[in-house]
């Protein structure tokens, strides 16, 4: 059985989320710390899990979030 992909996932854990969306592990962290009331965010026990659709149209309506997200250019460059 093929492990399945995140693009076609309903749910990530925020591991996950910022693999795919390209964020700030750091940031999503610090951000789902501070708010535990948002649209897309659902408990499973212990675990925080984020409804894809919901996440994408919650950045979408709120564009700086988006930015602040975002993972940055890293510090050390690649070696070739």
């Amino acid at each position: 059985m093929r492990k399945a992909t995140l693009a076609s996932k309903e749910m990530l854990n925020p591991g996950e989320a910022v693999t795919f969306y390209n964020l700030s592990a750091r940031k999503l962290r610090r951000f789902l710390k501070n708010n535990d009331r948002l649209p897309f965010l659902v408990f499973y026990r212990e675990r925080k899990l984020i409804i894809c659709s919901a996440f994408e149209e919650y950045l979408n309506s709120h564009p700086a979030l988006k930015e602040e997200l975002k993972n940055g250019k890293p510090r050390i460059p690649k070696k070739t």
